[in-house]
């Protein structure tokens, strides 16, 4: 492993850095009072003893999903043990709602699987060397396997899940409940009707109709109740995680399986994922042939939405694993898919992210969240092609940070973008500062809180949890946000405490990766403590799939810090040197207030990627 050693003096500290640390620092102070508030003394949550209804596993675990992550980046060495404890106390607490089986959703689709699940792939990273998450994710990979009896959720033969619903106990389980029916509720008005063909419904509101509900719940159960949907490709993430755990094959080449099968749906059907295949594997096959209409799919409740996002999960994890750059087609044609049926409205360009018997309809301005990650994995020509058209089609200021956070924890891809490219620089401190914000608004509604805890909607935790992580993924390891519904992270370089032994960046330091190019990475380290020498590790990638081939910095060849008594320090001098690193690794000494200019020449997707991280 490559050692450099720092030498530019910190004669200005740069605010980033001083707001970045600032940022871990208030994030590490508000996990005790959040976890006082709103958990007992073994970390479950504090609130009623039954479940209410099916819904809510998913966002026990959101309430603390990031925490490990946080953990990885850089947090208080208490989350790492923390961030586990919280995750196995969520899992009995569920376990006990009945919802958990075999410390696993019993059976749920993927939309809110892939949202459970983020939580434990971000253990992967925090906790490398952790035996039990190991071996539960064999386990959980198991149930995908059919390695239990009671849950054979996959036909190999056909390369297809069996239910949108399936889990540890097997597939479609609980779908639609004893008595199926699908009844009117005030949240779910904004989505309509799964099916337009059904007698005697037109509208939502006959939903509220007993009769009409249960026959269309029974229309539900017959054609979304078997058979596979484009959903479950985010379950391609449950088994690249055990992957990156055991190096094993088989869960390798059951993503490529997967996947290669979703693409071979997908060119049958022009390009767009159908949504719907029977257990026979074919098309359609309970819904009269047509390709929308399927659980979580085009038609109902979100279409591109989610199908948009499992389709990027797919392809990265099977980009991941081979390093073939051609999966990202896969996402690649449902969001051009889309954009062919674009439609300018006062001046801004609106997509539409449903279809249904009408055709195309709900249109909105593209969430950048998928082109972005596209052209992030790529570095193609042609995705930042795409993103520039929608940067001219804008009517918003692609360079503004807004004050604003919702569930992904992500939303400011646009002026993280033009950082990238030169043309916001002041964006590091922008989006600092509006993290820590949120950080402190949040936790003025935990103080302000007066609910009654035993009656609280399901996600009342995770509209408050404190620890947001948007800034410190895209600034220290120059990456966009995860993909919320099941994805793992991508980035071009991670880091380790070289000294503790732990994951993510020494107390003290700072890193701010400010240019990303497909062959190129350029990043800065800073070591704001005044008297303690900080090692940090970096490694090409969060899984160490990367390569850093060779390294350019910036070396002081001048004296500093001057004579003692003198009013002004000596004019720095510095060259640039080079050296050929040849690695994953790369170790860089930072003493005492000083700071280095990295530029690392970067092979891509050359390793095999794992959790535990390369020899050095």
């Amino acid at each position: 492993m490559f050692t450099l050693q720092a030498t530019l003096p910190l004669t200005m500290p740069p605010e980033w850095a001083v707001l970045q640390r600032q940022l871990f620092q208030v994030m590490d102070q508000s996990i005790s009072p959040f976890l006082n508030k709103y958990t007992r003394a073994d970390g479950t949550l504090i609130w009623r003893d039954q479940h209410p209804g099916r819904d809510g596993a998913d966002d026990g675990y959101e309430s603390f999903h990031n925490w490990p992550l946080l953990y990885t980046l850089g947090g208080g060495d208490f989350l790492g043990t923390l961030s586990i404890r919280q995750w196995e106390a969520i899992t009995r607490q569920f376990t006990a709602y009945g919802q958990i089986h075999q410390e696993y959703e019993q059976g749920y689709d993927w939309f809110h699987q892939g949202e459970s699940y983020l939580y434990f792939y971000y253990l992967g990273l925090a906790a490398p060397d952790q035996e039990a998450n190991r071996d539960r994710a064999r386990r959980f990979a198991g149930f995908y396997l059919n390695e239990d009896p009671a849950a054979p959720n996959y036909d190999p033969e056909r390369r297809l899940i069996r239910s949108a619903y399936c889990g540890s106990r097997g597939p479609a389980i609980v779908m639609g409940g004893a008595e199926p029916k699908y009844g009117w509720s005030a949240s779910m008005v904004p989505y309509g009707i799964p099916f337009e063909d059904v007698p005697g419904i037109r509208s939502y509101d006959d939903l509220k109709d007993p009769a009409l509900a249960r026959r269309m719940g029974e229309a539900m159960r017959a054609r979304m109740g078997q058979g596979d949907v484009a959903a479950n490709l985010a379950a391609t993430s449950l088994m690249t995680h055990a992957y990156l755990f055991t190096g094993e094959e088989r869960y390798r080449q059951w993503v490529l399986d997967y996947v290669e099968a979703w693409i071979e749906r997908a060119r049958a059907n022009g390009g767009l994922l159908p949504d719907n295949i029977g257990l026979s594997g074919r098309i359609g096959e309970t819904m009269n042939g047509k390709w929308w209409g399927g659980y979580y799919g085009w038609t109902w409740p979100h279409g591109f939405y989610n199908i948009g996002m499992a389709a990027i999960i797919a392809a990265s994890n099977a980009l991941l694993l081979t390093g073939d750059f051609r999966y990202l087609d896969l996402p690649r044609a449902q969001i051009d898919g889309v954009l062919q049926h674009a439609v300018e409205k006062d001046g801004e360009l609106l997509v539409p992210y449903r279809y249904s018997d009408s055709g195309w309809f709900e249109y909105h301005v593209l969430d950048l969240l998928y082109p972005t990650a596209v052209w992030y994995l790529s570095m193609d020509a042609a995705d930042w092609a795409r993103l520039e058209r929608l940067r001219r089609s804008s009517r918003t200021n692609w360079r503004e940070v807004r004050f604003f956070r919702n569930k992904h924890d992500d939303g400011h891809e646009a002026p993280w973008l033009c950082f990238l490219q030169g043309g916001n620089p002041g964006y590091p401190e922008a989006i600092l500062r509006e993290n820590l914000g949120q950080v402190y608004r949040r936790m003025q509604q935990v103080r302000e809180d007066s609910s009654d805890l035993a009656r609280v909607n399901i996600h009342h935790w995770q509209e408050l949890n404190p620890v947001l992580t948007e800034a410190l993924v895209q600034l220290t390891l120059g990456a966009p946000q995860v993909v919320y519904n099941g994805g793992l992270l991508h980035c071009r370089v991670r880091y380790r405490d070289a000294e503790r032994g732990r994951p993510g960046l020494p107390e003290g330091v700072a890193a701010l990766v400010d240019g990303v190019g497909p062959d190129r990475a350029s990043l800065r380290l800073v070591n704001l403590s005044p008297d303690q020498t900080r090692k940090v590790i970096l490694q090409a990638g969060a899984f160490g799939e990367h390569r850093f081939d060779e390294v350019a910095y910036t070396a002081r060849t001048s004296d500093y810090p001057g004579a003692r008594g003198s009013y002004e320090p000596p004019v720095l001098q510095s060259e640039t040197r080079r050296c050929p690193v040849r690695s994953s690794l790369l170790e860089v000494i930072l003493p005492p207030g000083t700071e280095v200019r990295l530029d690392l020449a970067t092979s891509r997707f050359v390793h095999r990627p794992a959790y535990a991280s390369p020899p050095a």
